[in-house]
């Protein structure tokens, strides 16, 4: 990345710029700071997210109101501008005149990871464009904890932000995606999951999913089962709050024979790990990952032999 602010493997000297933001103690170097914000509990801010603010001479966010509340529960005083869809690309003159002359400026989101269904893309596509420098302060992020939460396969997923509120568009964005090898991760307003779980049913099948709300919060709650059972219980237990649904990979019949699966591993296992050559097959064959592990491991193990 240009004009990238990496942490450097020894530490800075006392006297000078401290790019990464590493303790109270430390001098920021001038630039732009993504920094993550809490998801729901207020005390999973990072103490490097705390450290980038507190120096930050300007801070853009979505809603002034909210992240003022979250500001102030630390102590933080830094001047606050908001910067959402509407207005983002107005405010660049202002940050690039603001690192020019030296300043820290961080960009927050409402809550978890800027630019993850989130304004900000314009602004760091302009930076880039001026190679000014830019970094990232990272934290919580409400897809990847659902993803977590979720039981679901994490070695490939695909996140799809908010899906078209209009029921044809969503539809025709869930065909799209129907056929992708990977999990899917979406986020939903309550008043249109059960919608969404009908069209999941109607064009995805019975495939596992799990409906997260609330993460992080005092009614954090995953509901975990096919479209049809969770739109059973939604259907009579509304839902609230802010709402990811993780949905499983199209199920995949293994079509490859024993021999094909040998093949294909020993002609990958003479160049990449056991680990490598396991995730390609397993892509491109249909097998489960750990029938393919197996084979790569037995085949590997009689490679050494010879």
């Amino acid at each position: 990345m240009s004009g990238s602010m990496c942490a450097p493997a020894t530490p800075f000297p006392d006297d000078g710029p401290h790019p990464s933001g590493a303790g109270p103690d430390c001098k920021l170097a001038p630039g732009f700071y993504l920094v993550a914000t809490p998801i729901g509990n207020r005390r999973d801010i990072t103490l490097r997210a705390l450290d980038v603010l507190q120096a930050a001479e300007l801070i853009l966010c979505e809603d002034t109101r909210t992240s003022r509340i979250l500001l102030e529960t630390y102590g933080i005083k830094g001047k606050l501008v908001s910067c959402h869809e509407h207005n983002q690309r107005q405010r660049l003159p202002e940050i690039v005149t603001a690192i020019g002359a030296g300043q820290v400026v961080a960009l927050i989101s409402d809550a978890g990871m800027p630019l993850i269904s989130d304004p900000g893309a314009p602004l760091v596509t302009g930076l880039i464009e001026q190679n000014l420098p830019i970094t990232v302060i990272p934290g919580a992020n409400a897809a990847l904890s659902a993803l977590s939460l979720s039981g679901l396969p994490g070695e490939r997923f695909l996140f799809a932000g908010f899906l078209p509120p209009k029921a044809a568009a969503r539809r025709q964005e869930l065909a799209t995606l129907a056929a992708v090898p990977a999990t899917l991760i979406v986020y939903e307003s309550p008043n249109r999951l059960c919608d969404l779980l009908q069209d999941i049913q109607t064009l995805l099948g019975s495939r596992a999913i799990a409906v997260a709300r609330e993460l992080t919060k005092h009614f954090e709650e995953v509901q975990r089962g096919t479209a049809e059972a969770l739109l059973a219980h939604f259907t009579t237990h509304p839902p609230r709050g802010e709402i990811v649904v993780v949905i499983g990979p199209p199920a995949v019949q293994p079509d490859w024979s024993e021999t094909q699966i040998d093949a294909a591993l020993a002609a990958l296992l003479d160049t990449t790990s056991v680990r490598d050559a396991t995730a390609q097959v397993t892509a491109r064959s249909g097998w489960s990952k750990r029938d393919v592990y197996a084979r790569a491991v037995a085949l590997g193990q009689t490679g050494k032999s010879r």
